[in-house]
């Protein structure tokens, strides 16, 4: 399936100002089931682009601006070849099939920080809700990865939020609601407490419901977990959802905060700037 992903990003400006180097994840990673057709990355006023990779293989544009100004946008257009199945089967190694089990010693220092969990010094009700999903062990992996998705999708309320950051899982929790990234972030806190490696991802989703119309919103988070011989396993809490259909990753990382598309700033009082305003639009079909 091909699909056109348009993402225009404006900030506005009170007057002129001398703009900072912008580090821009837009460009979506390569993989066996997504391949990068085309790309065009443009920003007004124009900018010099530096390419470069991190430490997780992200490709980051850094974007130098030579002249002020009162207005910033940033366009992304990709055309992408999505190949992922809809009724994935995942060949896990035998070893890791029953939940709790290990991960062998070189994949242990590979994982590294992949595997612990963050602490707020306040997580009794976060550590009551791990607990939840101890029952009678061991269990089965993926029907555990599983249960985890779908009691998130079914107890916490999705929520648009426009501010940015991301919440706590504890707060995620006790507000019962969140974004995507928010959601995303208490499946993985949850997996890691059980001991599984979990990774942020950050990219876009095609909503199938849609008909093959283009629809307006914003940039989509998940989360991945490794499990051995198979790799790393897509879980989209927000939908309730296992694999990468529809998805479109363009960066991963040990969290949300470390992958936000755009990030700045700007020479200037705080006063300066106005607004900030994001259009995404993903479309099925295209061409080359």
């Amino acid at each position: 399936m091909l699909l056109t992903i348009h993402h225009r990003t404006t900030y506005l400006y009170a007057r002129a100002v001398a703009l900072l180097p912008h580090r821009l994840l837009l460009c979506p990673r390569g993989q066996h089931d997504l391949k990068l057709v085309t790309r065009r990355l443009d920003c007004a006023p124009p900018a010099r682009l530096d390419w470069s990779q991190d430490a997780f293989g992200n490709l980051i544009a850094t974007a130098m601006f030579a002249e002020p100004t009162d207005r910033l946008v940033i366009d992304s257009h990709l055309l992408v070849e999505q190949c992922a199945e809809a009724w994935p089967v995942f060949t896990i190694a035998p070893s890791a099939h029953r939940h709790p089990f290990a991960y062998a010693p070189d994949e242990l220092l590979d994982l590294g920080a992949l595997l612990v969990p963050a602490s707020t010094g306040r997580d009794d009700a976060l550590a009551a809700w791990v607990a939840g999903f101890g029952g009678e062990l061991p269990s089965d992996t993926l029907s555990l990865l599983q249960a985890i998705n779908s009691r998130i999708n079914r107890d916490i309320g999705y929520r648009q939020r426009d501010e940015e950051g991301t919440q706590s899982a504890e707060d995620t929790l006790a507000l019962a609601s969140g974004s995507c990234r928010d959601l995303a972030t208490l499946f993985i806190e949850t997996a890691r407490r059980l001991g599984f490696a979990a990774r942020a991802v950050s990219g876009y989703l095609y909503d199938d419901s849609s008909g093959g119309e283009g629809q307006h919103g914003a940039t989509h988070a998940w989360a991945e977990i490794y499990l051995p011989d198979a790799g790393w396993i897509a879980f989209d809490p927000t939908n309730a959802r296992m694999g990468s259909a529809n998805l479109v990753p363009v960066a991963v990382a040990r969290t949300i905060a470390q992958i936000m598309p755009i990030t700045g700033g700007y020479v200037g009082a705080a006063e300066d700037f106005v607004d900030m305003q994001v259009d995404v639009q993903v479309t099925a079909g295209g061409s080359p």
